[in-house]
C-alpha cells in the first residue's frame, strides 16, 4: 500500500488549505450525499400504503421496506469506517454512492415485495458507508474548521428528515411510488461527478492489520434476521405459536444472542468492544438509546401509515404531518445543545420523555375538542419533535463523555442501538397491525402500548451518569 504523509496535502482541491470557497464547495458535495440518505430514510414511509397496493402484499411486508433498511444498516456500520481508513475515505464515499444509486433504481423497478426488500438492503449497505467517509472527509482535509463543518452534519440528518415525507407524500399523489427510488439516479450521478472532480485524493494512512471480525456480524445479522421473520411469521394467516418453523426461528434467536454477547466478552477482537456496549454507564446509556430514542423514531416514522388507515387522509397529507415534529426537533435539539453545559443530563431526558410519552399517548386516541384528525396529529408530531429534540444532546453527549478519546466507537455503538430500536419497533409495529381486523385501530393500541413501556423504562435515566459543565 503507497502512503501519503499528511505534510503532502497542505491544500485541499488544489487550492490553498485557507480558501474557505473549496472547502465549502466539497462540503456542500459531502453534505448532499447525506441528505440524499436521509431523505431515502424516511421518504418511503408515506409510500408504505401505495406500496402494498400496487405490490398485492401485507402490512407485514411491506414493514419490512423499513427494517431492511435498518438491517443493511446496522449489518454494514461495523465494517464501513475500517474500510474507509484502509482504502481511503474519498474512494469508499464514491463507492457508496455509486451503491446507493444502481440500488435505488433495482428498488423502483421492482415488481414484488421480495426483491424491493432485497435492494432496499443493498441501497442501505451503501448509505452506511457514506457517514464514516464523510466525516473521515471532513477530519483529514479541513484543517482548524474541522469542528464547525462536522457540527452542521445534524442539522442535515434533521433536515432530511422533515422534508423526506413531504416530497414522498407529493411524489406517490402525483407521480407513482417507483419515483421516490428513482429520483435518486440524477442526484447520485451528479454527486459523482462533482465527487470526482473537487473532493481531494484519498490520504492512505498504514492501518494496523486486524482480521475482520466476520464471526461477530454474522451472530449479529443471524439474531436480527430470526427475530424479524419470526414476528412477520406470526402475522401470516394460519401462523400457529407452536409450529416447528417458529419454535425454530425462536431457539435460533436466542442461542444467536448468547453466544454473540459471549463472542463480545471474548473475542480479541470484536467488531465492538464490549465494554462500549455493556460496561458502567455504557450500558444505561445504550438501553436508553434503543428504547426512548430509537423504537420512538421507528414508531413515528409509522405515522403517515397510521394517519392513512385510520383517518382516510392522503399520501401528501400524511407526509406534511411529520414536518411539525422535524421542526420542532430542530429548535429544541440546538437550544439543548446550547444549555446542556448548564442542565446536565438527566433533566432535560426526564422532561423530554415525558413530553414524548403525552404526545405518544394522544396519538393512540381519536381528537377531542372539536379540532380535526390532521390538526391533532400535527399536534402530536409537534410534542414528541419537542421531546425528542430535547432529549437528543443529552443523549448523545452522555455516552460520549465517558471516553471522548473513543468517540468515533461510541457513536457507532449509539447509532447500532437507535437502528436496532427502529427494527424492534417497527417489527413488532406492522406485525401486530397486520394480526388485526382494523389496521388503524390497532396501530392506536400500538402507540399506547408504546407510551405505558416508555413510562415504565423510565428509571433507566437514573442510572445514566451525570455531567454538568465541559468534559
Amino acid at each position: 500500500m503507497s502512503v501519503i504523509s499528511k505534510a503532502d496535502t497542505k491544500d485541499i482541491t488544489g487550492q490553498p488549505q485557507n480558501d474557505l470557497t473549496n472547502k465549502w464547495i466539497v462540503f456542500s458535495i459531502i453534505a448532499f450525499a447525506l441528505l440524499m440518505m436521509t431523505i431515502d430514510s424516511t421518504i418511503v414511509a408515506t409510500a408504505l400504503h401505495t406500496i402494498q397496493e400496487e405490490l398485492h402484499t401485507s402490512v407485514s411486508w411491506v414493514g419490512w421496506t423499513l427494517t431492511a433498511f435498518s438491517f443493511g444498516f446496522v449489518i454494514m456500520l461495523p465494517l464501513s469506517a475500517k474500510l474507509s481508513m484502509i482504502y481511503g475515505h474519498k474512494r469508499i464515499f464514491m463507492l457508496s454512492v455509486a451503491i446507493f444509486t444502481i440500488s435505488s433504481l433495482l428498488c423502483g423497478l421492482s415488481t414484488n415485495i421480495y426483491v424491493l426488500i432485497l435492494m432496499r438492503v443493498i441501497q442501505a449497505v451503501g448509505a452506511a458507508g457514506l457517514t464514516p467517509s464523510a466525516t473521515g472527509l471532513i477530519v483529514e482535509h479541513f484543517g482548524s474548521s474541522r469542528a464547525q463543518f462536522l457540527g452542521l452534519f445534524g442539522s442535515i440528518f434533521s433536515t432530511g428528515a422533515m422534508i423526506g415525507p413531504i416530497f414522498g407524500g407529493i411524489i406517490v399523489t402525483y407521480v407513482s411510488w417507483s419515483w421516490i427510488f428513482f429520483i435518486n439516479i440524477p442526484l447520485g450521478l451528479g454527486v459523482l461527478l462533482l465527487a470526482w472532480h473537487h473532493i481531494p485524493k484519498d490520504i492512505l494512512h498504514v492501518v494496523k492489520s486486524e482480521r475482520t471480525d466476520w464471526l461477530g456480524i454474522l451472530l449479529l445479522a443471524t439474531v436480527i434476521l430470526t427475530a424479524m421473520y419470526a414476528s412477520t411469521y406470526l402475522t401470516e394467516e394460519n401462523a400457529r405459536m407452536f409450529s416447528p418453523l417458529f419454535i425454530t426461528l425462536s431457539i435460533v434467536f436466542l442461542l444467536s444472542f448468547y453466544f454473540l454477547y459471549r463472542h463480545l466478552h471474548n473475542s480479541a477482537n470484536p467488531f465492538m468492544e464490549a465494554k462500549f456496549i455493556f460496561g458502567k454507564g455504557f450500558g444505561a446509556v445504550n438501553l436508553f438509546n434503543v428504547i426512548h430514542l430509537g423504537m420512538v423514531i421507528g414508531a413515528n416514522s409509522l405515522a403517515p401509515l397510521y394517519a392513512i388507515n385510520r383517518y382516510g387522509l392522503s399520501e401528501f397529507e400524511a407526509g406534511t404531518l411529520l414536518l411539525a415534529g422535524g421542526i420542532a426537533s430542530v429548535f429544541f435539539s440546538v437550544t439543548m445543545s446550547i444549555f446542556i453545559n448548564r442542565t446536565g443530563y438527566r433533566k432535560p431526558i426526564y422532561i423530554g420523555i415525558l413530553i414524548v410519552i403525552l404526545g405518544t399517548i394522544l396519538l393512540s386516541v381519536r381528537p377531542h375538542f372539536g379540532v380535526s384528525p390532521y390538526m391533532w396529529l400535527m399536534l402530536c408530531a409537534f410534542l414528541i419533535g419537542v421531546g425528542s429534540g430535547t432529549v437528543s444532546p443529552a443523549g448523545r453527549n452522555a455516552g460520549i463523555s465517558l471516553a471522548p478519546e473513543q468517540s468515533a466507537n461510541i457513536a457507532a455503538v449509539r447509532s447500532l442501538g437507535m437502528q436496532l430500536g427502529q427494527i424492534i419497533s417497527v417489527a413488532g409495529a406492522t406485525a401486530i397491525i397486520a394480526a388485526s381486523k382494523n389496521h388503524g385501530v390497532a396501530q392506536g393500541y400500538v402507540y399506547l402500548g408504546l407510551a405505558l413501556f416508555l413510562l415504565v423504562m423510565t428509571p433507566i435515566i437514573s442510572r445514566i451518569p451525570e455531567n454538568k459543565g465541559a468534559w
